[in-house]
């Protein structure tokens, strides 16, 4: 089933319309396969999809897509033989053009989750996360997780940082409180957007993408605790797209060894991981 966004959704119409649109693209496509390893050879290019505005992971700055996952990729493809065909895309148009064949692979942060292992193939992960919740630096009520109790929350819709929810949940519980209202965004800078303006009273995300938000406006926003369990980072093809899989894990195994992806690591998270799985796991 295509994760479309429900237009009653409070979001900015710009990035309503552009999800649809997204949306729709991917069902047009729903009778076509993933690509092999061999067909894309064959073809001679590979589509991939990126989100447009996940910071510091894929971004798009002065017309050019950027951030961590655009640069490993590119280091990559150079010795791919085939070309690249890269799309930035809004979040809810990735996974069902992954899933439907419009994109042979996802190059985004896509955390892995016990449902999307049922659905998706994934890559060798490239980096690691916890979710932590994010606040105005002038909201004196939130010093802590239990201070969350009953505030309203800002999360990405279709995202897992929505299914994890139920993690702090259970952490306000053993405190007597609760979650309270959940509001859902097209996209994070939404989401940031409304927090700053007093819309909601915090935003739910990986540390790593909030941990770039409070570097760059430190006089805005603070950096809370952690939310969650501990979550691997990995890139999405079609279920069982074995040949394809073993090829991009043939690519990341050699980045890691050259070095290629701690140094990015470094650049963009300011810290490394050095002891990531060869394959994915949601545990």
């Amino acid at each position: 089933m295509t994760n479309c966004p429900d237009p009653r959704t409070p979001r900015r119409k710009a990035f309503l319309l552009a999800g649809l649109f997204a949306c729709m693209s991917a069902l047009a496509v729903s009778h076509a396969h993933a690509a092999s390893l061999a067909e894309i050879q064959k073809k001679g290019v590979i589509n991939v999809a990126s989100e447009d505005d996940f910071q510091p992971f894929e971004f798009v700055k002065d017309g050019q897509p950027t951030g961590y996952d655009v640069e490993l990729f590119n280091a990559m493809s150079k010795s791919f033989g085939f070309k690249v065909h890269h799309e930035m895309i809004p979040w809810t148009g990735i996974l069902p053009g992954v899933t439907t064949g419009k994109y042979d692979i996802a190059v985004t942060a896509v955390l892995v989750t016990p449902e999307r292992l049922q659905s998706l193939g994934f890559t060798s992960p490239v980096a690691e996360s916890v979710d932590y919740y994010v606040k105005r630096k002038s909201d004196d009520r939130i010093k802590s997780v239990a201070d969350l109790n009953g505030l309203t929350l800002g999360v990405e819709a279709g995202s897992a940082m929505l299914k994890l929810l139920p993690q702090l949940d259970e952490m306000l519980k053993k405190t007597g409180g609760k979650l309270g209202k959940v509001v859902e965004y097209q996209d994070y800078p939404s989401a940031y957007q409304d927090l700053a303006t007093k819309r909601i009273d915090y935003v739910v995300n990986t540390y790593l993408n909030l941990h770039d938000l409070v570097t760059k406006r430190p006089g805005v926003f603070t950096l809370g605790q952690p939310v969650s369990k501990p979550i691997y980072i990995a890139w999405a093809t079609a279920k069982d797209n074995t040949s394809l899989l073993t090829f991009m894990d043939e690519k990341i195994a050699a980045a890691k060894k050259d070095g290629t992806m701690a140094a990015l690591q470094k650049k963009w998270f300011g810290k490394t991981f050095d002891d990531l799985p060869s394959k994915p796991s949601a545990d």
